[in-house]
């Protein structure tokens, strides 16, 4: 297990216009040769929009780009013409596939705090496509095929435990709150980077704790 501390991420994003990212990998001027990705995740960045912020039209191709909303609003709109509010407890998954471009902006009057995980596809190329699932549930787990990747999402009560699932490689990243797991303490924005573990459990601190976990082949 490799844990990595949210004080270690790498901070982008432009603050004079209300825009805070924190990278966990190589991300744009940041190169890290040795933090390229972690099986099919090639980024996990924690992203703060102040009110009327946001990310102009801009272009992707052959990732999947998962957001997980913590606060706020997220407004998205991109060039196959969709626009969509995603809220908190909702998953939106955009693949990029052969190209598109999109926007993503916090037109609300709250602060907007999500976290965007993006993905490399087994297969380049193909059409895009979208979609957002409302409300995502704690035990339905969120599968991303073209990465050979599913996405759990856990919210713990204080001291609940959870199993973690067994894969070739496991990502944690908490959202909010204390975390145990396998003998390290985790706080919001820390992650870990785990290979073939097996057996484990996560365990909530003495509050309620939120936590993402990437199970990839």
């Amino acid at each position: 297990m490799d844990v990595r501390r949210a004080a270690d991420r790498y901070r982008g994003g432009d603050p004079a216009a209300g825009i805070e990212s924190r990278h966990a990998f190589s991300f744009g001027p940041h190169y890290d040769p040795a933090n390229l990705r972690f099986g099919a995740l090639l980024a996990c960045n924690e992203e703060r929009l102040a009110a009327g912020a946001g990310f102009d039209e801009h272009p992707h191709s052959h990732t999947e780009i998962v957001t997980w909303v913590v606060e706020g609003e997220l407004t998205h709109r991109d060039s196959t013409g969709r626009e969509t509010v995603v809220r908190p407890g909702d998953v939106q998954r955009l693949s990029a596939a052969g190209g598109v471009r999109h926007v993503e902006r916090n037109d609300g009057d709250e602060p907007l705090v999500f976290v965007q995980m993006w993905l490399a596809p087994r297969e380049p190329g193909g059409d895009p496509a979208y979609e957002v699932v409302r409300a995502l549930a704690d035990a339905r787990p969120y599968a991303v095929p073209r990465a050979g990747a599913t996405l759990h999402v856990r919210r713990l009560a204080a001291g609940e435990r959870t199993p973690v699932p067994h894969a070739p490689h496991l990502y944690v990243h908490v959202v909010r709150g204390e975390l145990r797991l396998d003998g390290a303490e985790l706080g919001p924005g820390d992650a870990a980077r785990l290979t073939d573990g097996r057996g484990l459990t996560a365990e909530a601190g003495a509050g309620p704790a939120e936590l993402l976990l990437w199970e990839m082949t």
